[in-house]
């Protein structure tokens, strides 16, 4: 450890807290550059805990006045601690500080954007507004009294129910105003929030199936209001759906949204008052395109659900983040999946989140920062909020329905409300309830062993392997798991793992499945589960070889491997009852191509990759795309390769220009094999009618889209300029955003000339929209790399007038789309995006150290690569470490990088 480096947090360090805090009121004098914060609470002494000072977090904060019990008291600062010693069992603490939010770059705590407060506390701002017991397992009562200029802040918000407001004397620069609110239930601290400034607001009102009413409510900025619409209609389905789904209401009298553009997250959902980033709230369907429109709908469910697996019962501490996040992500996959009025439409959403899944917690599961769901020790827990606690994290909470099914699920949810609300909680709770309401299921058996997944960091892999025996008529499939060490676990026991399997005939159906010894055939998918090393399940009756369908759902965030042959996945891909194995099974021929090229291009450097994929995997598109039984959005998926980064992750040392070689050569081949398929699919679904952002037209703008840049892509080979034009066209002429940005990303894909023009008319058509232009930034610097032209064209587009290094999400629409969303372009051979990288995360650190630590992580996977790559990522990640003054948040990423 560095002299002065802050030291790790440690699970099994925690303590409960010396003190509880039962209300606390609060009264702000809001203003820029000296907001005055006066903190009164109620404290009594944790009797079951000895004797100890009270010791109160604090960052950045100028301290005027303590007060014990109405009168003076000595105390000490101890570094970021106030420190009171000799006080009573019971006492009323008052403590006034002023802070500066004007200056808050960070924004953490309280600060201003664009003219207006607002707060993020999650997971330890709250600090940087008063001094307090900064944790989440103290749970206090809120009163907050807001007192701002009326003309500069008309709107006063914060959690809970409005129960007084009205005009004050008049100040320095004119009328001033107050607002009262009560939250009328306990929450911890990184829970509270509060908005001060010149907004509107969309208002619904709705009843409840008990029959209460409730006001909804969205904040926006003036001008924003046409722009709430969908985020009004997502949060009253995810109120419905919580209500008809879990039994869960709604419990206050308003709920509000409130969008800001200075954001360093997503989302966060303080109780009652849910702070968003813009790009989570704001849509119409000339800004936004199909995917912001789901995301949205998500996003918007995600908060809202917190409302009870998050705030009605909370965290103990921060290892157990996943109680809430991971739980919560589940509901949110859930809730958009039961939205799907087909089957189809929920597997391609199921899709889609594995591919998440798959192309970043996998990577993150073998690289330096590996952590299990729930982690043993941290330096900075804002570097958690990972797809690890996310992801993973609702992939246990799926396997658990799994093993109690979908009803015992919701029996699970039932009996943990009835243990648990009103508290701070572990995992271990969450299981234990989950389990001990379904008392005969696998989960309850195996409860011990299951919870290995909270415990264990790594990416489990098995190894299927399957024997037919014709004269026994018996299918025996063997399952090897293991996994690999990673930092700090260097040995793994073994996982519970549910794996879905169906056996598929020659004629492509599903056959009956009778295990040895069982009476009954079940017919399609059964569950098995694997609990040790190596288990063997022989199936009776099976009169023909079959072709297994292992993993059917993913039933579990595992590596599936088996030697298929590819006749094998050529039938699964034309015949699997299961959506998501045969979308896998695409996946899996174009992975094996890739890597075969890839390989090849490693062996001999001369080699051109001018065929990778084979007639055999070219034909099985053609019949994908001409498939009218199938969706559109599944075949989009289908279509789509996997990701350089994903092919990356297959191979022992990665080369990424010969990665981005081979699947771009494979992008050519298909836009040029399948060219006439292209211009009949563009015919079929380039007019969806009035739009609206549902899975089927979604999934036909989707192809269509496809189709588009494929036909650019064959353009470019041939010379033909007939579908360019065609392109730039529907451009001009489109409808809605996604049609016209679908149309500039196949010209910027596709390298062609013409993208110029789009751009700049695109940028004149939309310069005052933040996010639309964000949308510029990042199809530019995520564009395909021509000779080392795109770090240069980063370079200049950070001099743009429209470029803020200090607004989150257009700092990430350039830095991060190019260090994290663009491989060729920043992986280049002279180490001069590995340089740019370490220049902007030193940059970052000073004004953001959250946004810095995240693009920090773009260089997670260096020791994987190739040569000169590796010796030049290793030297600019060392060059970040040695930084004098580096903030915790990126001290902690490039040390571990660094295996330090």
């Amino acid at each position: 450890m560095r002299e002065g480096q802050t030291p790790s947090v440690n699970r099994a360090d925690y303590v409960a807290s010396s003190h509880f805090i039962d209300s606390v009121e609060l009264t702000f004098d809001l203003d820029p550059l000296k907001t005055r914060v006066l903190n009164s609470m109620q404290l009594r002494r944790n009797l079951d805990v000895p004797a100890q000072p009270l010791r109160l977090d604090g960052e950045e904060l100028n301290l005027a006045r303590v007060l014990v019990n109405g009168q003076g008291a000595s105390f000490k600062i101890e570094g970021n601690q106030l420190v009171l010693c000799d006080l009573p069992d019971a006492f009323t603490l008052e403590i006034f500080t002023t802070t500066c939010p004007s200056k808050n770059t960070k924004l953490m705590g309280l600060y201003v954007s664009q003219d207006s407060f607002f707060t993020q506390c999650e997971a330890e701002g709250f600090r940087r507004i008063t001094y307090f017991l900064d944790r989440p397992d103290v749970m206090a009562s809120y009163t907050v009294l807001l007192r701002a200029d009326k003309a500069k802040y008309p709107v006063l918000l914060s959690n809970g129910n409005l129960v007084a407001h009205g005009p004050l004397d008049y100040g320095p620069n004119g009328a001033r105003h107050f607002a009262k609110w009560v939250d009328p239930h306990k929450k911890p601290s990184y829970l509270f929030a509060l908005v001060a400034g010149q907004l509107v607001a969309r208002e619904q009102r709705i009843v409840s199936r008990a029959g209460k009413e409730h006001l909804l409510q969205v904040y926006v900025r003036p001008g924003d209001l046409d722009k709430t619409e969908h985020a009004m209609t997502s949060l009253m389905h995810s109120v419905a759906w919580d209500e008809a789904r879990f039994g869960l209401p709604l419990d206050l009298e308003r709920f509000m949204i409130v969008a800001t553009s200075d954001f360093n997250m997503g989302a966060m959902e303080n109780k009652g008052l849910n702070i968003f980033n813009t790009k989570y709230v704001l849509a119409n369907q000339a800004t936004a395109t199909d995917t912001d429109f789901s995301n949205i709908e998500s996003v918007v469910g995600h908060e809202y659900f917190h409302n009870w697996t998050g705030n009605r019962i909370t965290c103990r501490d921060w290892f157990q983040l996943s109680l809430k996040e991971g739980l919560t992500v589940f509901r949110d996959q859930e809730f958009s999946q039961d939205l799907c009025a087909e089957p189809s439409a929920r597997a391609v959403k199921r899709i889609e989140d594995v591919r998440v899944l798959r192309t970043a917690q996998f990577p993150e599961d073998a690289g330096p920062m590996a952590h299990p769901v729930r982690p043993d020790s941290y330096i900075e827990i804002s570097n958690f909020y990972t797809v690890t606690i996310y992801e993973k994290g609702a992939e246990v909470v799926r396997m658990m329905q799994t093993l109690v099914g979908r009803d015992g699920f919701a029996k699970g949810m039932l009996l943990y409300f009835e243990r648990h609300d009103g508290h701070a909680v572990t995992c271990d709770d969450f299981a234990q309830a989950i389990a001990d309401a379904n008392p005969l299921s696998d989960l309850a058996r195996l409860l011990p062993k299951f919870k290995l997944w909270y415990s264990q960091a790594g990416t489990p892999r098995v190894r299927a392997h399957g024997v037919f025996d014709a004269a026994a008529r018996t299918y025996t499939l063997t399952l090897t798991q293991s996994c690999a060490p990673t930092p700090g676990q260097a040995f793994k026991e073994p996982f519970v793992i549910p794996v879905g399997l169906g056996l598929l005939g020659a004629d492509g159906q599903d056959m009956p499945l009778r295990l040895d010894g069982e009476t009954l055939a079940n017919a399609g998918t059964r569950t098995l589960v694997l609990t040790q090393s190596t288990e063997s399940f022989t199936f009776v009756d099976i009169n023909t070889e079959p072709v297994p369908s292992i993993l059917r759902g993913f039933t579990a965030p595992v590596v599936l491997e088996f030697d298929y042959l590819d006749t094998q996945l050529l039938h699964l891909l034309a015949h699997d009852s299961d959506p998501f194995n045969r979308w896998e099974a695409g996946q899996r021929l174009a992975v094996n191509s890739a890597v075969t090229a890839i390989k090849s291009i490693a062996n001999n450097a001369s080699t051109v990759c001018a065929n990778v994929l084979n007639d055999a995997y070219l034909n099985a598109m053609r019949s994908i795309l001409r498939d009218p039984a199938l969706d559109s959005a599944f075949k989009e998926l289908v279509l789509t390769l996997p990701s350089e980064t994903y092919l990356a992750e297959q191979l022992e040392v990665v080369d990424p220009q010969h990665v981005h070689t081979v699947r771009q050569s494979m992008r050519q081949q298909l836009a040029s094999a399948l060219k006439a398929d292209w211009e009949a699919v563009y015919q079929a679904h380039h007019d969806t009618g009035a739009y609206t952002p549902d899975p089927v037209g979604s999934g036909q703008r989707a192809l269509a889209g496809m189709a588009l840049s494929h036909l650019c892509l064959a353009a470019r080979e041939s010379g033909d300029m007939v579908w360019p034009g065609k392109t730039l066209q529907r451009f001009k002429d489109a409808g809605n955003m996604t049609d016209r940005f679908n149309a500039l990303a196949a010209l910027v894909s596709s390298s062609h000339p013409l993208a110029t023009q789009a751009l700049a008319l695109f940028h004149a058509m939309f310069k005052n929209e933040p996010l639309v232009i964000d949308k510029w930034f990042s199809l530019q610097t995520g564009a395909p790399d021509m000779g080392g032209n795109i770090l240069p064209a980063v370079k200049q587009l950070m001099k743009h007038t429209d470029f803020s290094l200090k607004n989150p999400n257009r700092a990430r629409s350039v830095i991060g789309a190019f260090c994290q969303g663009n491989p060729a372009a920043f992986h280049r051979l002279d180490g001069a995006g590995y340089h740019f990288w370490s220049e902007r995360v030193i940059e970052l650190d000073v004004i953001n150290p959250q946004v810095a630590a995240r693009l920090a992580r773009a260089l997670d996977r260096w020791s994987k690569l190739a040569e000169p790559y590796r010796s030049n990522a290793h030297q600019a990640i060392a060059r970040v470490a040695a930084r004098a003054g580096l903030s915790k948040d990126t001290h902690e990423v490039v040390t571990r990088a660094l295996g330090q």
